[in-house]
């Protein structure tokens, strides 16, 4: 059985928690456990941090080496880089209890006060002195910056209320209505998108910084405070000169850039980590190649040019993507009575309303349209992880069976069982699929799922045609009159180059 936490002052004094422990600052005891955490993942090979994936060897180092240094620090990474898991990532490395004068705003050493409630309460009370706990989460403080931050909401004010109560003057410590930063005391405060605040807020964070203390209003009263001070911002407001004071960016001890998942398996890693995709009323078996699909969409958008690179292409899409994914195979499955839910390519396209909120787009990419593009980057997706799997299998066969006019609808309003027989029609379709492991046993849900796939692809290739309404028939073939459309085209553009060219000769002549 778990000894109990002491409950007043005088049970302090003699259990572990001695003056001398409780007088390390926070980043003295958040350099102690990593050292501790150090040496036991050498010997176990666990993470430092779970659930952070892809940084292990890039931004967790730079990380380890901040809070080594005892530097205040900020991530700078585009939206969804989980800068604020890290962040509060951050409380795992603290104390699993602290103590404090119980009643005091500023959660004070209980050995050490700062604030004149508790120096009062102490020496009224003595060893008798009622002592509280905090936990880790309870010592981790964020803040989320915004234009409309004062610097009242972080340093605190003058309460006039409390001063007209206490019957106490307005420069009196007791008259003070504290902020985020003060009640952030012996924890962690981390302000989010830090260039958002207004630079006299930014200047307001300079002596806590450097000096470690607090000034409220213009009343002789500082608190020296012992708070880790972290930051996450945007790379490109960071940079903008205006957008952050230089003297406050010179007092941050370390910039550790965050980034994406450098490749798809670190993204297929950190969707299924993240993603719900375990139902409580369904069986769902989702194929690999859907999640490669689903994660290889992410990585199209933040190569394609319509789309905007500063802003950046959060992991939040493949997640959301593979949620709506899920959503919308239990929804056919429900529909049709079927016990096991697995997802199509066709179902990727219904997740579009979760895609389009998670991308911003350039000029050209806006006048396309936004459904134009996320279907092209679909497309793309669908071409690429179809190659990892088909690119030596002879597809002639199915194609001739659409040229001779066969056509397949593949739709949520017909079951998995109807969509095989369907399916079958096709000669040769079912053989093809031994690069997915489908065979005459498989359940229908998998097989229609692994078909349509292979037909999606073929699509992507432009070896077959496809409608809206799901139906594939036979490619388009193109006309003598496009082909003539394009190849003049193409001379016009030659001779615009020539143009340019024959001018740029006749410049350099004058010169």
């Amino acid at each position: 059985m778990a000894t109990p936490l002491p409950a007043t002052l005088g049970a302090l004094r003699a259990s572990e928690f001695t003056p001398a422990r409780l007088a390390r600052t926070v980043k003295d005891e958040l350099r102690e456990n990593l050292i501790i955490r150090l040496r036991d993942s050498a010997k176990t090979k666990t993470p430092l941090f779970p659930g952070i994936i892809g940084y292990e060897d890039t931004v967790i180092p730079q990380l380890v080496n901040a809070v080594l240094s005892r530097h205040n620090f900020i991530l700078l990474g585009l939206r969804g880089q989980a800068k604020s898991r890290i962040l509060r990532a951050l409380t795992t490395l603290l104390d699993s209890a602290c103590p404090y004068v119980a009643g005091s705003e500023v959660r004070d050493n209980p050995y050490a006060p700062i604030s004149q409630f508790s120096r009062n309460l102490i020496a009224k009370m003595g060893d008798e002195t009622p002592i509280a706990w905090l936990t880790p989460d309870q010592r981790y403080v964020e803040k989320l910056a915004t234009p409309d931050v004062t610097v009242a909401d972080l340093v605190g004010d003058i309460d006039p209320i409390k001063a007209a109560r206490s019957n106490q003057d307005l420069g009196s410590e007791l008259t003070m209505h504290y902020g985020l930063l003060p009640r952030a005391n012996r924890g962690i405060f981390a302000i989010n998108e830090l260039p958002d605040l207004a630079g006299k807020i930014q200047v307001a964070l300079f002596n806590i910084m450097q000096e470690g203390d607090v000034q409220i209003k213009g009343y002789p009263v500082r608190l020296p405070l012992d708070v880790a001070i972290v930051f996450s911002a945007n790379p490109e407001d960071y940079t903008a000169r205006g957008k952050i004071v230089t003297p406050l960016k010179d007092r941050i001890g370390s910039e550790i850039r965050t980034h994406y998942p450098e490749n798809i398996e670190e993204g297929l890693t950190i969707t299924a980590q993240e993603a719900w995709s375990k139902r409580p009323s369904s069986t769902i078996e989702i194929p690999h190649y859907i999640r490669q699909i689903v994660e290889q969409i992410a990585f199209s958008a933040r190569e394609d040019k319509k789309v905007d690179k500063r802003s950046g292409v959060s992991q939040r899409l493949p997640i959301s993507t593979m949620e709506l994914v899920i959503s919308n195979a239990e929804r056919r499955a429900l529909l049709h009575d079927e016990t096991l839910v697995v997802p199509r390519v066709g179902d990727i396209y219904t997740a579009l309303p979760g895609i389009s909120g998670k991308i911003e787009l350039e000029y050209e990419g806006e006048m396309r349209g936004a459904d134009t593009v996320i279907r092209d980057i679909i497309r793309t997706s669908v071409q690429n992880i179809f190659d990892q799997y088909f690119a030596d299998t002879d597809t002639q066969q199915i194609e001739q069976w659409f040229n001779l006019g066969g056509t397949v609808q593949l739709n949520d309003a017909q079951s998995s069982t109807g969509s095989v027989e369907e399916l079958k029609q096709i000669q040769g379709l079912f053989e093809k699929l031994s690069p997915l492991d489908i065979t005459a046993k498989s359940q229908p849900e998998i097989a229609v799922s692994a078909a349509e796939f292979l037909l999606e692809g073929m699509y992507a290739h432009k070896r077959l045609s496809r409608a809206e309404e799901r139906i594939f028939s036979a490619a388009e073939k193109k006309s003598r009159n496009d082909e003539a459309a394009r190849y003049a085209e193409k001379m016009r553009e030659r001779e615009i180059e020539r143009d340019d060219y024959a001018k740029n000769r006749t410049r350099r002549g004058f010169n």
